[in-house]
């Protein structure tokens, strides 16, 4: 059994972003090819903590080699009031051989990068010509700062950074941060919602909210608004714009901004594209350069299992992460084994190259628990 911890995974994820994009591309285009199993996720909620949650994606992503595992990622909001991250996550991958468990992997930061991967993907397709300068950022967590690390490097015409939370001690920390970790951008923080969102035609929403609260009126009218917290905009901001999904299926499912769409209007014709169809060029989607564009990503599996496995390819390969000997029956050996991966690299996912060198109360946080995070 391999074990890698969160500063591991960190090592050997920080500075990927172009290769992750790509990896992460690529298992959208497996999965809208029907190469992938993806279950709808379980919600394990507690009656008396109704806003907590813990959540399981497990999933299968198909290929030459093909790889299966589960995440298992845990929503609660009240830590981030304690100086906690809100969010917690592990992931666990299987053997396809066998079934057994192989390797067991911190996962906050793959979930977190894959979504901010995600978004930025979709940003890069779906914006109006010419590509934007500015992006506004509402709600200001782990998963915002992924957002736009990823965006730069798919938009590198990005220059300038709009900030909104309801804690301005939060804002003016995530702008200093900006500055640390994303260089060669100018960071404004804005003193309203409606002023962030009114600010650039790239916006991104990644709140805690629970419920619809917010309509786009305040945006531009040729704004591309990334909906990674899932419950922000209303069924008539909904409703209005043209939606791009990550799976329609998925997206339309625990009262998601467009699950309340779905059930006032009866169906999902609102919905007129997934990213994967769209990264495939078989979407037959026509981007209204004079309309608001929303894309409204669930978050799927595959793309955790997708980045999961590359990390645990590297941590095998660097020697990084702990071994554990006779976690399975029969599986301790006196010569020291060491643990077996759990699926080599498939020629249909990219190679990433080795490392050198080894109401707007909810406008504060991060993702809405449940949405893109998982």
């Amino acid at each position: 059994m391999l074990i890698v911890g969160h500063d591991e995974v960190r090592s050997l994820l920080d500075g990927r972003e172009q290769d992750i994009l790509d990896l992460i591309a690529q298992a959208y285009r497996l999965h809208d090819a029907g190469r992938s199993a993806v279950p709808h996720s379980v919600f394990l909620r507690f009656p008396e903590e109704r806003a907590n949650r813990i959540i399981g994606l497990p999933a299968y992503l198909g290929g030459s080699e093909p790889v299966a595992g589960i995440k298992w990622i845990a929503s609660f909001p009240g830590n981030v009031a304690r100086g906690v991250e809100r969010a917690s996550a592990s992931m666990v991958l299987n053997s396809m051989a066998d079934g057994s468990p192989q390797a067991f992997i911190e996962a906050s930061l793959i979930s977190a990068k894959r979504t901010g991967a995600s978004a930025a993907l979709a940003a890069g397709l779906l914006c109006a010509e010419p590509e934007p300068t500015g992006i506004s950022l509402v709600g200001l967590g782990p998963i915002n700062l992924e957002v736009l690390r990823f965006t730069a490097v798919r938009l590198p015409s990005l220059r300038t950074v709009a900030v909104y939370d309801l804690d301005a001690e939060r804002a003016r920390t995530f702008a200093e941060r900006v500055i640390r970790e994303v260089p060669g951008l100018t960071v404004t923080v804005a003193d309203s919602a409606a002023s962030a969102l009114g600010a650039h035609s790239l916006v991104s929403l990644a709140t805690t909210a629970g419920t619809p609260h917010m309509d786009l009126s305040a945006c531009r009218p040729e704004a591309t608004v990334l909906h990674v917290s899932l419950r922000d905009l209303t069924v008539a901001a909904v409703l209005e714009a043209q939606n791009v999904v990550d799976d329609t299926d998925h997206v339309c499912r625990e009262r998601t901004s467009l699950h309340l769409a779905e059930l006032d209007t009866g169906g999902r014709e609102f919905i007129h594209a997934e990213l994967g169809a769209l990264l495939c060029g078989s979407a037959g989607f026509r981007r209204d350069p004079g309309s608001r564009v929303v894309f409204s990503p669930f978050g799927l599996g595959v793309l955790d299992l997708a980045l999961a496995q590359w990390v645990c390819d590297r941590a095998n390969a660097e020697q990084a992460g702990v071994r554990v000997e006779g976690f399975l029956p029969g599986s301790a050996s006196p010569g020291g084994r060491r643990a077996g991966r759990p699926g080599h690299r498939s020629p249909d996912r990219p190679a990433m190259p080795a490392q050198p060198g080894g109401g707007l109360d909810a406008l504060a946080g991060d993702a809405a628990p449940g949405a893109s995070l998982p």
